[in-house]
C-alpha cells in the first residue's frame, strides 16, 4: 500500500478522528508526523480540549503501525497511555514519532515468534511555534492474527 493510500485510515478511521481534523503531515516507513488543529476542538478556556491532546499522544502508534508492518499479519493493540500537559496548547498541535529499523525488526519477530511484541513510544505534542505543550508515554503491542 502506497503511503498516500493510508491518510484515510489515518484521518478518518471513525467520526470522531475526522471530526477532530487530524491530519497525517509526514507518513515514511517507521517515521509520522501529525496534526491536530485549534479548531474545532477549542475548550471552555479557549485553548485545545485536553481530549483532543490525548488523542493526538494515542495515534502515533497506530499510524506507525502502518508505515512500519505488514497489516495482513498483524494488527496494534495500545495498552497503556499517559499524559502530562506542561502549558495549554492555543495553536494548531503536532507531533512526531519514529522507530529505528532495528526497534521494528525486533517488534516484528517477536510478534512473529510469539504471537506480540510490546513497544514504548514517547511524545511530545507540540505547538506552532515548537513549544512543548504535553509529553506523553504509549505502551502498544503488536499481535499477530490467528
Amino acid at each position: 500500500m502506497k503511503f498516500d493510500d493510508m491518510r484515510p485510515f489515518i484521518e478518518k478511521p471513525f467520526d470522531f478522528i475526522e471530526r477532530m481534523g487530524l491530519k497525517a503531515v509526514v507518513l515514511e516507513p517507521r517515521n509520522i508526523r501529525l496534526m491536530v488543529p485549534l479548531a474545532p476542538n477549542v475548550n471552555h478556556i479557549g485553548s485545545m480540549y485536553a481530549g483532543a491532546l490525548f488523542t493526538v499522544a494515542e495515534i502515533p502508534g497506530g499510524a506507525l503501525f502502518l508505515t512500519t508492518f505488514d497489516v495482513t499479519r498483524f494488527y496494534p493493540v495500545v495498552k497503556e497511555m499517559a499524559i502530562r500537559f506542561k502549558k495549554p496548547a492555543t495553536t494548531d498541535v503536532f507531533i512526531d514519532a519514529a522507530l529505528t529499523e532495528e526497534e521494528a525488526l525486533r517488534i516484528a519477530s517477536e510478534a512473529e515468534t510469539f504471537g506480540k511484541s510490546e513497544f514504548v513510544l514517547e511524545g511530545e505534542i507540540k505547538d506552532a511555534q515548537g513549544e512543548i505543550v504535553a509529553t506523553s508515554r504509549g505502551v502498544y503491542q503488536l499481535r499477530k492474527h490467528v
